[in-house]
């Protein structure tokens, strides 16, 4: 890894970290602005269902299945080079969605955007990590997070600010601060690459993993059965390919551990509760309650606010007390945190129906993610650290792929459904039960499997987990 020696306080090193920050805020962003304009979109578009979910799918698709392949790229051919090639990429994707005329359009360029991110979104903290040393690492890690995070909070407001505009502007906003991100990145961030990298990529099990994936998103919204099962076999291909691969990028030596496997379920358990919520819950607070975007996309703030402030002090408490209690106790609170948030129907007072549930489900989001990301480190080999950490990045992100794939089928929720105030808020009120029910398994199997040792403080630096994503758990530097 290169060793640059910048130090954080002085010019070059704030334009490194205010380009990886604008850069990682592109991705990052458009997973919660975008849930916010669905509504308009299906009406403009005259999209049922099955296409907002795409539409939210297929970035993510994207995202999930290629974001370790992305990692690889710029270790081995330059983070910084690899990093603007997706912002550019990014851009590009982002100016398709914004002229769409159709929502199968719409559909495939949220696809192509999806792959812009996997390919800047691990470059931008592994910049960080190759850019700085010592103490001034660690800061920078810690600043890139708070900022990161104060970037999610703006991004319900202004979502909902574009989309009274018009929804087109939600993805037109990312062009002029795509060419930002790439002046400062071309001018003042240096390239670095990892001369311990793999000299292979993994191209196999990346295909494995696009079909995988594909398949079972694409059968399980649509309900084709035999997709479905193309969708299983290639992710059992994938699985064999990494046991052989002399350079996989998920190496099967992590899930060795059962505490890191237990983990992972858990992942998996929680992002796709978080998914389910943060996909219909807007819908229902614009199409049963009559909100207005803006309000509609300010229901999350507590959620971003709370992790902000909070996710280093919960990470401070289970290294005190180990992993196991809070990661029990707190998605047993955001349970009942979305069982409040039953009581939204028409007519609903943002400040009585919405923010008491809202703010219970951010407190046990908050007790939860930092010691879960702690504990994945925890769990792997230390020259496994950064592996895990997209392990677990790509399982919270296919996590959520896959319940905004099945959970509203499952509540009844389809065509257009999601005009019909009465249709819709039967399903939504079923799809918080299901929601409640995965973040109550999370808690148990927690309790039943993980350690309630506490890891070594030095090992997982608390500055990682400053800001613990919303949208999936922080990367851990590389």
């Amino acid at each position: 890894m290169a060793d640059t020696g910048l130090r954080l306080g002085t010019p070059a090193g704030r334009w490194v970290v205010f380009g990886t920050v604008l850069g990682s805020s592109l991705a990052m962003l458009d997973g919660t602005v975008v849930n916010v304009a669905l509504a308009h979109i299906g009406e403009e578009l005259d999209a049922g269902f099955s296409g907002l979910q795409w539409t939210v799918n297929a970035y993510t698709l994207g995202l999930a299945a290629l974001i370790l392949l992305g990692g690889s790229l710029g270790d081995r051919f330059g983070r910084r080079r690899v990093f603007v090639i997706g912002v550019v990429w990014f851009a590009v994707a982002s100016a398709l969605c914004a002229f769409a005329p159709t929502i199968e359009t719409l559909v495939a360029a949220r696809a192509l955007q999806g792959v812009g991110g996997a390919l800047l979104a691990p470059g931008s903290l592994a910049i960080i990590s190759a850019s700085f040393h010592g103490t001034d690492r660690a800061a920078a890690v810690g600043a890139w997070s708070g900022l990161g995070g104060i970037a999610g909070a703006v991004g319900p407001f202004l979502g909902g600010w574009l989309v009274e505009w018009t929804w087109r502007a939600v993805f037109l906003i990312n062009l002029p601060l795509a060419v930002l991100v790439v002046w400062v990145a071309l001018r003042h961030v240096p390239e670095s690459r990892d001369p311990a990298a793999a000299p292979g990529l993994d191209l196999t099990g990346t295909v494995a993993a696009v079909v995988g994936l594909g398949g079972l998103t694409w059968g399980l919204t649509e309900g084709r059965w035999p997709v479905t099962l193309v969708g299983v076999l290639a992710l059992v291909v994938f699985v064999l390919v990494e046991r052989r691969s002399r350079h996989p990028l998920v190496p099967p030596t992590l899930f060795a551990s059962r505490v890191f496997t237990a983990a992972n379920v858990v992942t998996l358990l929680l992002y796709a509760a978080l998914g389910t919520l943060f996909l219909l819950l807007v819908l229902q607070l614009q199409v049963v309650a009559g909100f207005p975007p803006v309000l509609a996309g300010a229901a999350l703030l507590p959620v971003t606010v709370l992790m902000l402030l909070f996710s280093a002090r919960s990470g401070a408490l289970a290294q005190r007390i180990g992993p196991r209690l809070p990661m029990t106790v707190g998605p047993l609170v955001a349970a009942v945190g979305v069982l409040l948030l039953l009581r939204i129907g028409p007519g609903a007072s943002w400040l009585l129906d919405v923010l008491p549930g809202v703010l219970v489900f951010a407190v046990g989001l908050t007790l939860t993610v930092a010691p879960l990301t702690a504990t994945v480190l925890d769990a792997a080999p230390d020259r496994y650290a950064g592996a895990a950490s997209g392990v677990n990045n790509a399982v919270a992100r296919s996590a959520g792929l896959l319940a905004v794939a099945v959970i509203p089928g499952l509540a009844g929720i389809a065509g257009a459904d999601y005009t019909d105030p009465a249709a819709f808020a039967a399903g939504f009120r079923t799809a918080l039960l299901i929601t409640a029910g995965l973040l109550a398994a999370a808690g148990v199997l927690a309790a039943l499997t993980v350690r309630t040792a506490v890891g070594d403080p030095d090992r997982i630096p608390l500055e990682t987990c400053a800001h613990c994503g919303v949208s999936s758990p922080q990367s851990y530097p590389r």
